[in-house]
């Protein structure tokens, strides 16, 4: 239950992560992630192929990253401001759809079949390691491997080293011959996409179905465990397990039957996310160039 409620954390602070290297703050992520879960969930329920909602979904996201893009880097639009627009018109727009698409088909809240495990045969079988690690869906298969993909790509290759430059310092970078304009866009482009994949993971693979605020805030703690993880991808996933077991754990304890209000064990992982953000804020180490805009004549 820990890795699965810790894969759309991965999603989203993989995609933040390559989008606050490159000097973006994208405020917008949680309504990237509600557009992706709408969309992905109504083609899915409507064409009955999973994939093709995952598909769905990650095209919003671009569509999306773009808007953010255009938003902050072409017409400088500060960077605060237009993320937490976005978020809110995703937010009311992702339910809207939903709304005048599918809800209550037959007076019944539609849902699909969720994605199903997919174990690996031999390594499924080791005790506790197995079935933690080799028997789990699709997409969150994925998104372990995502962790090591996105370390070699920004601190591998020259597209990284490049879209790190851009993120310390934009002007040094196009003095080099960098596009800074083209590495921004990338960069919201991929959290856009990914963020996206994150809110679909919510609603094809772990729910089956969409609700309005199905994200629960999990855009924001994307924000908050980048810099948990020091903008590091392997630490981003240290960062997701933290908070998905922590999620796992409050879920098993409202099922114990304490006679405790379950707002507390809603809670939990949120506090607990804002006290380790608070005990490792102080170390970390933020682009320099992030939040700041550039325009070419500067």
């Amino acid at each position: 239950m820990t890795l699965r409620m810790a894969t759309p954390l991965i999603y989203g602070t993989v995609g933040e992560t390559f989008s606050e290297r490159a000097g973006i703050l994208n405020l917008g992520i949680e309504g990237m992630m509600l557009m992706g879960a709408s969309i992905g969930f109504l083609v899915g329920f409507t064409t009955g192929d999973l994939w093709l909602g995952v598909a769905a979904a990650a095209l919003t996201g671009l569509v999306l990253g773009l808007v953010m893009a255009f938003l902050t880097v072409s017409i400088g639009a500060q960077q605060h401001v237009a993320g937490l627009g976005l978020t809110i018109a995703c937010s009311g727009f992702s339910f809207y759809i939903y709304r005048v698409s599918v809800a209550n088909v037959g007076g019944v809240a539609p849902h699909v079949e969720p994605f199903a495990t997919i174990p690996i045969p031999y390594l499924s079988q080791i005790p506790i390691i197995g079935e933690v690690l080799f028997n789990q869906h699709a997409l969150a298969y994925i998104g372990l491997i995502l962790v090591p993909v996105s370390a070699f790509v920004l601190f591998r290759t020259r597209f990284g080293l490049s879209l790190r430059a851009v993120g310390e310092n934009p002007n040094a970078a196009a003095t080099a011959g960098i596009d800074v304009f083209k590495m921004r866009y990338i960069s919201l482009i991929i959290a856009g996409v990914l963020s996206a994949i994150g809110g679909a993971w919510l609603s094809l693979a772990q729910s089956g179905m969409f609700l309005p605020g199905l994200t629960q805030g999990r855009g924001w703690v994307c924000i908050a465990l980048v810099v948990f993880a020091n903008w590091m991808p392997y630490r981003v996933l240290g960062g997701a397990i933290l908070f998905g077991g922590i999620d796992a754990v409050q879920l098993s304890l409202q099922g114990v039957g304490w006679n405790i209000p379950y707002q507390l064990f809603l809670m939990l992982p949120y506090v607990l996310t804002i006290v380790a953000l608070v005990a490792v804020s102080r170390r970390a180490r933020a682009p320099a160039a992030l939040l700041l805009s550039y325009k070419r004549e500067d």
